[in-house]
C-alpha cells in the first residue's frame, strides 16, 4: 500500500466514516486503532451462539445521516414495538404509540402512567416536534430535559418519573435528565418518524458495513498512538509518521490528551447484564421500563423477541440495563439484579443463566447544557489537524456519522481536492 496522505486515529463510526469519504475521493488513508477490532463503542461479541452487544444500543432508523450513509436492507434490521411496558405498583402497564398501535391506545389512555392531560400532551408534543426542520428544532432555547418537560411541555411528575425518566434516562444514561433539551427534542422526533431497530448480526454490523468499503490493510489494529504533533503521529515503539493531515476520531478524553488540552466534556456510564433463558416473560419485541424508581434495574430488553438470531434456536436472550457503574463486585450486582427480576417475573428467573456483565465507563459524552449550544462544533483545529466524534455533535450514531463526514469534507477542502 502506498504511504498515506491522511492518518485517522480511531476506528469507531466517526473514523470509519471519515476514511470511507476520503477513500472515495482518492485520498490514501490509514486508520490506527488501539483495540483489537473496529467499531469503538459499537461492538458485538458472540458467546456460545448468543449475540451480545457491548451495552444496550439501538439504531433509530429516522436518523438522517444514517439514512444517507447506511444500507438498511443489508443490515437486515428488526424493529422494536413502538411503546413500552412500564413496571409500576407491582404490575406492568402498556404505553403504546397510538399513531402506530391504534388498538392499544385505549389501554394506554386508561393506564396509571400519567394523567389524561399528560396523554394528550404527549400527542401534542409528537406533532410539535415532527414539524419544521432540524435547524428549527436546534434553535429552541436550550435547557435541561427535566426543565423542558416541566416548564416548556407542562408534564406532571407522574409521567416524568414513570415514563420519561426511565425511557430517556436509559437512552442518555442520565437518571436526573440533565441532558440538553435539544437532544431530547431531536431523539423524540427520531422515535416519532421511524423505529428503533437492531441488525440481525448485532450492532457491530454497522461499523463493519462502513469498513467493507475500505481497501485491505487500511485499518491497523492494536496500534497505540502516544502523541500527535501537528501532522506527525508518534506511535508506541515505532518511528513517527508524518502526513499531510491527521484526524483524531477517538472518544473525547483521548482526543483531549492527544490535543494537549484539558477535557471539556464529561461522560455518562452504564452497566449491562445478559441472561440466557428458555422462554421470555413477554412475547412482544417490547422494552420494559422500571417506572417505580426503585432497585438497580432501569430497563429490560427482550432481545431475542426482536431479533431471533441473537440467540440459538429454541433459546432466548434478554439484557438488563443499569444507569451508571455501581461500585460493587459483579457477583453482588448480579444478585441484586436477579432479585429484582424475580420480583417482576416470578420464580422462572431462577432458571435464567447469567452470561456476562459489561461495565461501560464511557458510554456517552455528558450532554448537559451547554453541550448543544451549537448543533455541532467544527472539525478543523488548524489546517492539517482535525477532530471528529459524537462529542462534537449530537451524542448518537447520527452524530458520529455526520461528524466523520464533516471532518472528511474539511480535509478535502484544505487539500484542494
Amino acid at each position: 500500500m502506498s504511504p498515506p496522505d491522511v492518518l485517522i486515529i480511531g476506528a469507531g463510526l466517526a473514523g470509519l466514516t471519515c476514511a470511507r469519504h476520503l477513500h472515495r475521493a482518492g485520498i490514501a488513508t490509514q486508520l490506527l486503532e488501539a483495540s483489537n477490532d473496529i467499531g469503538g463503542r459499537i461492538r458485538s461479541d458472540n458467546l456460545g451462539g448468543y449475540t451480545l452487544d457491548r451495552g444496550f444500543q439501538v439504531l433509530l432508523t429516522a436518523y438522517p445521516e444514517a439514512q444517507r450513509q447506511l444500507d438498511y436492507d443489508r443490515l437486515n434490521l428488526h424493529s422494536f414495538y413502538n411503546g413500552a411496558l412500564i413496571r409500576f405498583d407491582g404490575r406492568f402497564h402498556r404505553m403504546a404509540d397510538p399513531f402506530r398501535h391504534l388498538l392499544d391506545a385505549t389501554g394506554t389512555i386508561l393506564s396509571p402512567i400519567g394523567t389524561f392531560k399528560d396523554k394528550f400532551r404527549v400527542a401534542r408534543l409528537r406533532t410539535d416536534l415532527v414539524e419544521g426542520t432540524l435547524r428549527d428544532l436546534f434553535a429552541r432555547e436550550e435547557m435541561t430535559t427535566d426543565s423542558a418537560l416541566r416548564e416548556r411541555y407542562h408534564f406532571s411528575d407522574n409521567i416524568i418519573d414513570r415514563f420519561f425518566r426511565p425511557f430517556f434516562g436509559g437512552i442518555f444514561f442520565d437518571k436526573e435528565l440533565r441532558t440538553s433539551s435539544r437532544m431530547f427534542d431531536f431523539v423524540f422526533r427520531m422515535f416519532a418518524l421511524g423505529s428503533e431497530a437492531l441488525p440481525a448480526t448485532g450492532m457491530q454490523a454497522i461499523p463493519r458495513q462502513i469498513a467493507a468499503a475500505l481497501p485491505d490493510k487500511v485499518i491497523r489494529l492494536n496500534t497505540l498512538v502516544a502523541a500527535v504533533d501537528h501532522t506527525t503521529v508518534h506511535l508506541e515503539n515505532e518511528e513517527p509518521l508524518s502526513v499531510a493531515a491527521v484526524v483524531i476520531a477517538t472518544e473525547a478524553p483521548v482526543a483531549s490528551r492527544l490535543l494537549g488540552v484539558e477535557a471539556s466534556v464529561g461522560h455518562n456510564s452504564t452497566t449491562c447484564l445478559y441472561y440466557a433463558a428458555d422462554t421470555l416473560p413477554e412475547e412482544d419485541p417490547i422494552l420494559i421500563l422500571n417506572g417505580e424508581g426503585e432497585g438497580p434495574i432501569n430497563n429490560v430488553n427482550l432481545l431475542s423477541n426482536v431479533v431471533p438470531s441473537y440467540a440459538p434456536e429454541d433459546k432466548a436472550l434478554l439484557s438488563v440495563t443499569l444507569i451508571g457503574d455501581p461500585e460493587i463486585p459483579d457477583d453482588t450486582l448480579e444478585s441484586q439484579v436477579r432479585r429484582q427480576l424475580a420480583e417482576w417475573f416470578g420464580p422462572e428467573v431462577g432458571t435464567w443463566r447469567h452470561l456476562t456483565t459489561y461495565r461501560i465507563a464511557y458510554a456517552l459524552p455528558d450532554q448537559a447544557p451547554p453541550f448543544l449550544a451549537r448543533r455541532e462544533r467544527p472539525p478543523r483545529r488548524r489546517p492539517g489537524l482535525y477532530v471528529c466524534g459524537d462529542h462534537l455533535a449530537t451524542a448518537s450514531i447520527n452524530g458520529a456519522l455526520r461528524s466523520g463526514r464533516c471532518a472528511a469534507e474539511a480535509v478535502l477542502e484544505d487539500l484542494n481536492v
